[in-house]
């Protein structure tokens, strides 16, 4: 999930961020705990984010130096894992998605590990079947965004629901990720397949498209360099409709003084699809042992009450506590579209071949 503050994008105090390619490959040195190396190796997506305090902790706590490998968006974290599965990048991997899950499950890239503190994660949020796979870490919704003072100057009631978003007072406004590259994109497909069904969704996007619906490659480009509402990106761009996440408002309040009634962002409520985002422990990994501390940390109380204004997404440990900004400028939605990780198995790639003939070409 995909807001990160910009102060934060340097992160130093022992953590080591690799920009490029590369793996863990066993060269630190031994530990005293068990001949384990004294790093650990998260590949993630490249929206990671958490603080300088937090990220310390965790070496304080446990040891390990913490290196962060960026993979690019999730979509291409995932493939990338399963194409390197048996001699990975790293010892974690953050970031699989519900809507990504299937794909890497079914390649067997995870070694099972029951994280501590699990028993405080509502069982809605964890994989079906009850298994150890891959560890629950945060949730959100994917939903449409909206520039709120592009709709007041021009007079117009921003989009509610997805059908509102094919009519023609909303045309060439909306941007959008692309379903086969961005989980986001992935998810916003998934809610019209959910809203439309096997039968509905592809006329839904003939219409969208015919309505200038904009694509591009993944949600730093979307939000930040096409959405005009974006306060990282300055609102450089023409598009004030885009597919994001029900937390971005909170992200757009970030050093605001005063502190305005409400964000100049909005969600568009009825266009919302539910995620969570996983973490594992990559099969064959160099430090086993370093990486189950990892995953115990990222759902243990610290990391998980850095999550909110870090990537904007809500902490799955019921205990955790949200910060007030959170909760006054964030989106309730209180009934995004979800399905069941068995359907999206059985049918994404179908679905993102037949988007991709429909809208990408």
């Amino acid at each position: 999930m995909k807001h990160t503050a910009t102060t934060l994008l340097a992160v130093t105090l022992g953590v080591s961020l690799l920009a490029g390619c590369g793996g863990s490959g066993g060269s630190g040195d031994s530990s005293a705990g068990g001949g384990d190396a004294k790093k650990v190796t998260l590949v993630t997506h490249d929206s990671f984010a958490a603080s300088e305090k937090v990220l310390k902790r965790f070496t304080d706590e446990t040891g390990y130096e913490l290196e962060i490998l960026r993979a690019g968006d999730a979509g291409s974290t995932v493939n990338q894992a399963v194409l390197n599965k048996g001699n990975p990048q790293g010892d974690v991997l953050f970031g699989v998605d519900n809507t990504l899950l299937s794909r890497a499950l079914e390649n067997e890239i995870f070694t099972p590990y029951e994280a501590r503190g699990l028993e405080k994660v509502p069982q809605e949020y964890r994989p079906a079947g009850g298994g150890t796979d891959v560890t629950p870490v945060d949730t959100g919704e994917i939903c449409v965004n909206f520039d709120r003072a592009y709709f007041e100057k021009n007079d117009l009631r921003p989009p509610r629901t997805l059908g509102d978003l094919t009519k023609p007072a909303y045309k060439d406004l909306l941007v959008t990720e692309n379903a086969a590259t961005s989980s986001p994109g992935l998810g916003f497909l998934l809610a019209t397949v959910a809203e439309y069904g096997d039968g509905g969704w592809k006329d839904y996007w003939k219409k969208l498209e015919a309505n200038g619906v904009e694509v591009v490659d993944g949600w730093e480009q979307a939000y930040y360099d096409r959405f005009s509402g974006s306060a990282g990106g300055e609102g450089k761009g023409d598009r004030p409709l885009v597919v994001s996440y029900a937390s971005s408002p909170p992200a757009e309040m970030l050093g605001k003084k005063p502190m305005p009634e409400q964000a100049p962002t909005g969600v568009a409520e009825g266009t919302c699809f539910r995620q969570v985002e996983f973490a594992g422990l990559l099969e064959g990994a160099d430090n086993p042992k370093g990486g189950k501390a990892l995953l115990d940390f990222l759902i243990g109380t610290a990391f998980q009450e850095d999550l909110p204004l870090q990537m904007f997404v809500s902490p799955v440990r019921e205990d955790a506590a949200l910060p007030e900004v959170f909760t006054e400028y964030g989106a309730d939605v209180e009934s995004p579209a979800t399905m069941a990780p068995e359907r999206i198995a059985d049918n994404r790639e179908q679905w993102v071949k037949a988007w991709t003939s429909l809208v990408v070409r």
